[in-house]
């Protein structure tokens, strides 16, 4: 490449953009706040347990390095770790009982035989202790004998305890269980009869490892990751990811807000119980004003919370507007102030911050406005046995035309409901019937959202369920259960993820729709809604695990979050919002300048939607056009016959659907 070639790559590099993140990436944005264990590895390097998660730290030259599923681990959720000094390698055992084994440079091999084990017993590892090269793992039911050095289970030792702790010491292995007592075997008999173990002593305590030092060492390292694994609600606004805690109900879990800009984390305050006297536990929903996005509310099991920059302002409890305890508390309970079940918050275009409450005796539905008044609504229809509003109303959201949505995900009333905010009307859709006139036997009512025709789609227990815009605001509306052919030569068809049970939905710029499932993972279905596009398992793709809560995307990037019982991970999608009217400010190409070794896909973003794309050489001579998906458009590198271009400058030329001139810019190939 000449100087001039070289020079414009620079100024290309400089003007565009940074996003390292192709199409098709996987991220983990996992937790390593709580240090759990230390391991001394080879030379300088130490391993460090922390959130279940996995870092390393060189104390040579303070180099910090995650590793997760997307970089380099096979499964998530680590409960041990143990370094072996013997086969130089870092035994790692997950909840689940997968084994990764991990060398000093960080290459993993994949133990997944204990796992994938069918076998009566619980497969839970309670310790790990290093003889020679094997790692000896003390489980529920015995021994499993791993050998470090080979990457191998040698044997399983099932000697009918549960084996808290393992040793071996002077020609014995001992077995010692809480229930039973200290049991030994020599190592000379047949370890694998378990008619050689025999009970020896009393149980005593094991004597734990003196790591202050180490763990001293690592106190201050900030890995990056948030403070918790946990994600309630996801929410993706003005740039930012938010996420909360979750805790359906009565889980106790500490209260947390946290939110990603792209960059950092930040953790909002969350001491708060020591202001309030209060627990701040269980938090389910998020809020961020529109008029100004460093107000945001949070709300839950003991009431709603307001913040600004992060910082804690006011709590709203029982007697603020529509928030009362649970119904089925006693007034004189004296903890009743942790049962207000204020699950789900967001506001309106006005500004206007509106609330759910469940097992409320006062209302079911709250409006704060920024004025400081309350107003408060108990429609009967929103109304339980007489008394109280549905167990667990929760995924408030607005629609394109201002009507209010959410759902009763529980099992007494599964419903979905939409509420009109001017009217103060509702529409509670309890019985659901199909189009060919079937009647769907839901338990839950997980979850709503809007398409991009403004039509609703539910997620049940038994599968999504659509609900036609024009339909909105029938009684007892009929719901469409989509029709995918077979194409087998048949007209026979199957309906739309029939029975899988939908946790969570999303739509991205192209009009396509994100299932999260509990259980299931994540399906991509096709704008249409009748082509199943992706299927992401825990066994197929980096997902951290196959149950998916809940689902934000990046409106410029296309990166699609999903919050698991597993922790935060994200898959980097090719379609982003569309832009309204394309600019040069916000249409570029990344990577670029495309180097040698980049074999990926590479996006433009920042267009309209159905945007004519086409990209020619310095000389004109056009090497690949198509319309954008959503926002975006890929290219592989390749001209229309499949050949990689050669290195030079690429102009990419873009129009709006109906034609109009767009903008262009430049993509600098170096081969």
């Amino acid at each position: 490449m000449n100087i001039r070639t070289l020079a414009l790559a620079a100024a290309i590099a400089i003007a565009a953009p940074i996003n390292a993140d192709g199409i098709g990436t996987w991220k983990n944005y996992l937790a390593y706040h709580d240090v759990m264990n230390v391991e001394q590895g080879s030379g300088n390097m130490l391993f460090v347990l922390a959130s279940n998660g996995l870092y390393a730290y060189n104390t040579s030259d303070n180099s910090l390095q995650t590793f997760d599923k997307a970089n380099a681990l096979s499964d998530c959720t680590i409960s041990h770790i143990k370094w072996n000094t013997a086969a130089k390698r870092l035994v790692i055992v997950y909840d689940n009982a997968n084994i990764d084994i991990m060398d000093a440079a960080g290459n993993v091999v994949n133990i997944p035989d204990f796992y994938s084990k069918s076998m009566n017993e619980e497969k839970t590892v309670n310790d790990i202790y290093s003889w020679g090269k094997h790692a000896l793992l003390a489980t529920s039911f015995g021994i499993v004998d791993v050998n470090a050095g080979d990457c191998e289970i040698s044997n399983t030792y099932n000697i009918g305890i549960s084996v808290d702790y393992c040793y071996v010491e002077d020609n014995y292995m001992y077995a010692a269980s809480k229930k039973s007592g200290l049991y030994r075997c020599s190592i000379n008999d047949n370890l694998l009869d378990k008619n050689n173990w025999t009970r020896y002593a009393n149980y005593k305590n094991k004597t734990a490892e003196d790591k202050t030092e180490l763990k001293n060492t690592v106190s201050t390292l900030l890995p990056g990751g948030p403070k918790y694994n946990r994600t309630g609600r996801l929410k993706f606004k003005y740039g930012n990811l938010y996420t909360c805690g979750g805790g359906y109900r009565m889980a106790d879990k500490p209260g947390c807000v946290q939110v990603w800009n792209g960059y950092e984390w930040t953790i909002y305050q969350d001491d708060i119980e020591k202001t309030t006297g209060i627990a701040y536990i269980d938090i389910m929903d998020v809020a961020i004003d529109p008029k100004d996005h460093n107000h945001v509310f949070a709300s839950g099991r003991t009431g709603i919370y307001e913040f600004r920059n992060g910082i804690f302002q006011k709590h709203f409890t029982e007697g603020d507007g529509p928030i009362w305890h649970a119904g089925t508390i006693k007034d004189t309970d004296p903890n009743k102030l942790r049962y207000v079940m204020t699950q789900s918050v967001e506001f309106d275009a006005e500004g206007n911050l509106w609330s759910l409450h469940s097992i409320n005796t006062k209302a079911s539905i709250g409006k704060y406005s920024m004025d400081g008044t309350w107003q408060q609504w108990n429609n009967p229809e929103i109304i339980y046995d007489n008394k109280y509003s549905l167990e667990n109303i929760v995924g408030l959201t607005f629609d394109s035309r201002g009507l209010m949505w959410f759902v009763n995900d529980y099992w007494r009333v599964p419903s979905a409901i939409c509420f009109q905010p001017s009217t103060g009307g509702s529409n509670v859709i309890k019985s659901f019937v199909n189009q060919d006139g079937t009647s769907i036997t839901t338990s839950y009512v997980r979850c709503v959202a809007e398409d991009r025709n403004g039509d609703m789609w539910i997620g049940t227990n038994q599968g999504p369920l659509l609900l036609a815009q024009e339909d909105i605001s029938t009684e007892n509306p009929v719901l469409t259960q989509v029709k995918v052919p077979r194409n087998d030569g048949t007209s026979y068809a199957d309906y739309l993820l029939s029975g899988v049970d939908i946790a969570s939905i999303a739509i991205d710029g192209a009009g396509r729709k994100w299932f999260g499932t509990n259980g299931n993972g994540v399906y991509l279905i096709s704008s249409d809604n009748i082509q199943q596009l992706q299927h992401f398992t825990t066994e197929n793709s980096c997902l951290l695990s196959d149950n998916v809560l809940s689902i934000a995307i990046s409106d410029k990037t296309g990166e699609v979050f999903f919050g698991t019982d597993k922790g935060l991970c994200s898959y980097m999608s090719d379609a982003s919002e569309p832009a309204e009217v394309m600019n040069k400010d916000d249409v570029y190409a990344y990577p670029n300048p495309v180097r040698p070794d980049y074999t990926g896909l590479i996006t433009i973003v920042g267009l309209s939607i159905n945007a004519d794309v086409k990209i020619a050489s310095a000389n004109g001579t056009l090497v690949a056009e198509g319309r954008s998906n959503g926002g975006t458009f890929t290219w592989d590198g390749c001209d229309t016959s499949g050949k990689r271009v050669a290195s030079g400058i690429y102009m990419v030329e873009t129009a709006t659907e109906t034609g109009s001139k767009g903008v262009v810019c430049k993509i600098a190939i170096i081969n």
